[in-house]
């Protein structure tokens, strides 16, 4: 339901005297945005190992942890390939589950605790050695070779391959229960400069700016998701997005593959909401869990938790299957080294996914709670958000370099402060403010940021 349909007099004008001061102090910014259906906590839930010996089972620990990331605020659960059995080990196939019946618990329980569940699927990769797979799908030497899979980049320009993909990636949906779709989208621009094979209608200009075929493509799934009511998340590659007009996606997972964070953060700004970074701890070293909310809050974004069962890494040892050399594959190195941990720490810290860390992150979970609760009403429906603002009446004086300031307006006024240098810096404002979840604090109008923090503030009334 929109809360801000049913919104009093007073609360209706203390919106707008608001909306008023926002609009009437910024001078300039990157963007504005009215928040109207926006899920900010969202998990990416580890079921279990796949490969596997056995079916990963569902248990009263999961729902234990549904409740546990439900009252910390979080409201939509991503399930990702563990949740299918895309090596055909138990019966199954890319688009069905590992454990049929085990799944349907899972979801249950997710819908008890009032969770969304997402499924993962792909509008382009696709096993090669399936039984099912077609030569004809996808152009000659383009694929993903990593772990135990080798996977096609199946072109959007193929009609049979969108035949056979379309209704399986919406029986996700349709058969299973899933509240949307997580698209893996695994899309590649390079495969436009080789030979196309002879099933492919080119329909569309490809441009070094623009996606013909793959955009058609995920608008067309976009809104059949949309008919079911359901959610749609998309993710290309490292801080990628689809270059289209259309719109294409809910949510763009952003992060896999990049270890500069400053760098991630100054590209996926630009893109349009909502972006949720999974930030790639496998990779990247940020100095502390706080930072990661430091590069995400101000630009109307939150980040994934990495979440669920700890990852055994019995996935990367299951005989019969051909797995890549640690020496020369990322992933068989870095899983390995969890199940190593594992075997040697049964006590933890755990990891929980393949973008966690080895050893894992023992605060993880506390900070993500933290950092939730604060920033949840910054973005309840009806918010204008001011992303980066550039000059404003609010503050006396320029921002001192390498801080950025955002507004976000509804009921309450929010500034969100944040110090991307490492040395501490002073911020005056006009009006007075007080720091978010703090009742005993006075109001202010200066402010003391050290370096790479991060402080929400609310405007005293």
């Amino acid at each position: 339901m929109n809360s801000f349909i049913y919104l009093s007099a007073d609360e209706q004008r203390r919106r707008l005297s608001n909306i008023a001061v926002a609009e009437q102090s910024v001078r300039g910014c990157l963007r504005r945005h009215l928040i109207t259906d926006y899920l900010p906590g969202q998990v990416t839930y580890n079921l279990g190992e796949y490969p596997a010996l056995a079916p990963w089972e569902p248990s009263e620990e999961d729902e234990r942890l549904l409740g546990e990331y439900r009252a910390a605020g979080v409201e939509l659960v991503q399930l990702h390939e563990e949740w299918n059995d895309a090596e055909r080990l138990f019966g199954g196939d890319k688009f069905t589950p590992t454990n049929r019946a085990g799944l349907r618990r899972f979801i249950d329980m997710a819908h008890r605790q009032g969770l969304k569940v997402l499924l993962y699927g792909s509008t382009g990769f696709f096993e090669e050695r399936d039984p099912d797979f077609r030569r004809e799908w996808a152009r000659e030497g383009n694929h993903l070779v990593e772990a135990w899979f080798r996977y096609a980049h199946c072109s959007p320009a193929s009609p049979s391959w969108r035949a056979y993909l379309l209704p399986r990636l919406l029986a996700l949906m349709d058969e299973w229960g899933a509240d949307g779709i997580y698209d893996d989208c695994g899309y590649s621009r390079e495969a436009w400069n080789l030979p196309a094979t002879e099933d492919e209608v080119l329909a569309f200009e490809e441009r070094a700016d623009r996606d013909g075929a793959f955009a058609d493509l995920l608008a067309l799934v976009y809104a059949a998701v949309k008919q079911r009511g359901g959610i749609f998340k998309v993710h290309i590659s490292g801080t990628g997005a689809p270059l289209t007009d259309l719109r294409v996606y809910d949510y763009l997972w952003v992060g896999e593959g990049i270890a500069d964070l400053d760098g991630q953060r100054e590209v996926v700004k630009h893109h349009s909401p909502y972006v949720v970074p999974a930030f790639d701890l496998s990779r990247a070293r940020p100095a502390n869990e706080d930072e990661l909310y430091l590069h995400a809050i101000p630009y109307l974004q939150f980040p994934l938790l990495i979440g669920g069962r700890p990852v055994t890494g019995e996935r990367m040892v299951v005989p019969g299957l051909q797995y890549q050399p640690e020496e020369t594959d990322f992933w068989t190195r870095h899983m390995r080294a969890i199940r190593r941990h594992y075997l040697e720490h049964p006590e933890g810290p755990h990891s929980y996914g393949w973008w966690d860390s080895t050893p894992g992150r023992p605060d993880a979970f506390d900070r993500f709670r933290h950092w939730l609760a604060l920033y949840r009403p910054l973005v309840t429906p009806g918010t204008w958000a001011y992303l980066e603002v550039k000059d404003s009446a609010l503050w006396h004086s320029p921002l001192p370099e390498g801080v950025v300031a955002s507004l976000f307006a509804n009921q309450e006024l929010w500034l969100v402060l944040a110090n991307y240098t490492h040395a501490a810096v002073e911020v005056a404002t006009r009006d007075p403010f007080v720091p978010a979840g703090d009742a005993v604090t006075a109001p202010s109008t200066r402010f003391r940021l050290p370096g790479r923090t991060l402080q929400i503030l609310r405007r005293s009334s």
